[in-house]
């Protein structure tokens, strides 16, 4: 990993009730499923003086999928997509940071899911700063990504009479992440 911390490094916690990971994917060739997953842990560690430095580490458990659909997400935690009793947990961990404009940054960085581990770059939009009514100080950051699921060794699927499929190949992720200053 690149990144290099000064001294000046403040660490960010997730608020997990302030924050979320959501994803969309094609169905039958003619829609969009959209999902969630109901937890996310982390932190954010760097100088704000100096975030191309900066890390970040994300943990997800694959078991809080949430499409509204409770047989979906149970076929999702099965070993046909998440395997979620071998692999409770989806990881992301940043290895490069960069400035493209003001407020906003590529995050380079790898993502662990079902056991595999990928490369993945992030669009990451600074969303603000401020102090919340109890004198904490917060962060907000909106990310996204698109990545191919079969990449992840989620190949599951079933070919439709129509010759398309039922599940497309390419997942859109957006997370969503309000920090809260380690300390406060």
């Amino acid at each position: 990993m690149s990144t290099v911390l000064t001294q000046a490094a403040t660490t960010w916690q997730v608020d997990p009730t302030h924050s979320h990971v959501e994803f969309s994917v094609r169905h039958l060739m003619i829609a969009t499923v959209r999902g969630r997953f109901a937890e996310l842990t982390g932190t954010l560690t760097g100088d704000d003086s100096d975030p191309e430095h900066a890390a970040i580490e994300l943990t997800i458990p694959a078991a809080g999928i949430d499409t509204r659909e409770p047989q979906r997400d149970a076929h999702l935690r099965s070993a046909d997509f998440f395997d979620a009793d071998h692999h409770p947990q989806i990881g992301f961990r940043s290895t490069r940071i960069s400035r493209v404009r003001d407020d906003v940054f590529g995050v380079d960085g790898d993502l662990t899911i079902r056991g595999i581990t990928r490369p993945v770059a992030l669009t990451v939009h600074r969303g603000g700063h401020a102090r919340d009514p109890w004198g904490n100080e917060r962060v907000g950051f909106s990310m996204s990504t698109k990545i191919a699921r079969k990449d992840f060794g989620l190949n599951w699927n079933q070919v439709l009479e129509t010759g398309g499929v039922l599940v497309g190949d390419e997942v859109t992720v957006s997370v969503e992440l309000e920090l809260v200053r380690a300390g406060n």
